[in-house]
Parts: structure tokens; C-alpha cells; sequence
């Protein structure tokens, strides 16, 4: 592993820790807004690290897990839209 995949990782963790502690300094702990954030912080980060030429099977693999996050990104969209219609 390069040292730009771990330098890319230990980014990624420290954006999920400045989110948990500012969520916790809050005392808003909400799982939907971490995952919406954490969800931001990956795809800055793909955009940042990605080739445009070359594309490492790991970086197809990230790139099927940001679009499981779209779709579990659209389905909190839904559900929030459902509760705000239903009340």
C-alpha cells in the first residue's frame, strides 16, 4: 500500500473524528447526519486522490461503495420528506 492510500486513510479518519467530536461538542448526536458528512468527507477525498488515467481496482471498489452511499443518502432524503409531508 502507498503511502498517498495511507496518507488518504488517515485523512478520512480524522475528518469522521473532527465530525464525532464537533457532533459530541454539540450534544447533537444524530447517525444520519454523521453518515451524510462522513458520505462528504469520501467523496472530496476520491475526487482529490483519483487518476484520470490510471485506475487502481481500489479505487473502483470506493467508487461502488460511494454509490451504496448515494442510495442510502437518497433514502434518508425520502424518509425525511415523508415525515416532514406526514406531519
Amino acid at each position: 500500500m502507498s503511502n498517498a492510500r495511507y496518507l488518504a486513510a488517515c485523512i478520512f479518519a480524522l475528518w469522521f473524528g473532527i465530525v464525532a467530536f464537533f457532533m459530541l461538542l454539540n450534544r447533537a448526536l444524530d447517525l444520519e447526519v454523521y453518515f451524510v458528512l462522513g458520505l462528504i468527507g469520501l467523496l472530496v477525498l476520491v475526487v482529490l486522490v483519483d487518476s484520470p488515467f490510471v485506475q487502481p481496482r481500489s479505487m473502483r471498489r470506493i467508487k461502488v461503495l460511494i454509490a451504496m452511499g448515494v442510495a442510502v443518502f437518497g433514502y434518508i432524503v425520502v424518509m425525511k420528506v415523508m415525515e416532514i409531508i406526514g406531519s
